[in-house]
Parts: structure tokens; C-alpha cells; sequence
């Protein structure tokens, strides 16, 4: 049962990065099913000042809703804290689809330095150069790309 939610919730799209789901995120820390027709749902959210929280968790509400389901429970938790390496392969590809160059996996030390090292989401050169370590949003730095002349944002490495 858990599997078919964790299907249904791969549609919900993260609403900052619509290329995204917020299962590929790895947002959704757990999918609970303890009978037909209920769900339990926790999401644990890239920031704890994360914007788009609520309209993620009824977003998660409405596809299980519109999928038969009657009792749903989609709970934020803070228990888990969430971090980059919570990507999905998939997730990553469809970061870099978006025009993000993705997040490098991380051992949990994670310095400044890896921003500077960061490969051009269009050309894949690493002749890139951070502009500000501070983009549109706190997960974001930006960059330039001095092969293919484009800007580019990165999605930071949090641990």
C-alpha cells in the first residue's frame, strides 16, 4: 500500500523547482498506509523557514484526496533533518534539467570551497566561477559559466 502512495506522490511537484518531485527531493520521509483509504505522511523540509511548506502539505492532501483516499494525515516533522544527499539520482538529473547544477554528495563536512567547484548545469564545464554564494533562495548560490557564457544557479550542499 505504501508503494502505491510513494507512485502517487512521485506526480506532486516540488513548487519552487517544478521539475521536481518532492519524493525525488527527499522531502517525504514517511509513507504510513494502516489500512485502505488511510495515509500518513511526514515531510521534513529543506529549511525550517521553507516557504512553500504548507502548499506542499496540501498539495500532498489534494493527490491522495483525489485518489480515494478519506483519512490523510500529512504531518511536518523536524525529527529527521533533511539534507542534500536526500536527492535522488532522479531528483538530481531533474535538477540539472531545470538549469540548477546539482548539489555534490557530501560526507557531512561541507565547506565554501565546494561552491567554487561548481560545473555549468548547460555545458558541464567546471570553468565556472561563484557570483555570490546568496541566490533567490537560501538553498541557491549563483554562477557564471565562462565556456558557454551562461549564468547558472547551484543548489547548495546542506548536511
Amino acid at each position: 500500500m505504501s508503494n502505491s502512495i510513494k507512485v502517487l506522490l512521485e506526480t506532486v511537484m516540488d513548487p519552487e523547482i517544478p521539475t521536481i518531485s518532492i519524493v525525488d527531493l527527499g522531502i517525504v520521509t514517511s509513507i504510513e498506509s494502516p489500512q485502505p483509504g488511510h495515509a500518513i505522511i511526514e515531510l521534513t523540509p529543506t529549511f525550517s523557514g521553507c516557504p512553500a511548506l504548507r502548499i506542499m502539505e496540501q498539495m500532498v492532501h489534494d493527490k491522495l484526496a483525489e485518489s480515494g483516499y478519506t483519512h490523510i494525515e500529512v504531518k511536518t516533522t523536524f525529527n529527521k533533518q533533511w539534507n542534500t544527499n536526500m536527492i535522488t539520482e532522479k531528483g538530481l538529473i531533474a535538477l540539472k534539467q531545470h538549469g540548477l547544477a546539482p548539489p555534490p554528495k557530501h560526507n557531512g563536512y561541507i565547506e565554501l570551497d565546494v561552491l567554487s567547484d561548481t560545473p555549468c548545469p548547460y555545458c558541464n564545464s567546471r570553468n565556472t566561477e561563484m557570483q555570490t554564494p546568496f541566490g533567490p533562495t537560501l538553498c541557491r548560490s549563483m554562477h557564471y559559466c565562462k565556456n558557454c557564457l551562461n549564468a547558472f544557479e547551484a543548489f547548495k550542499p546542506v548536511s
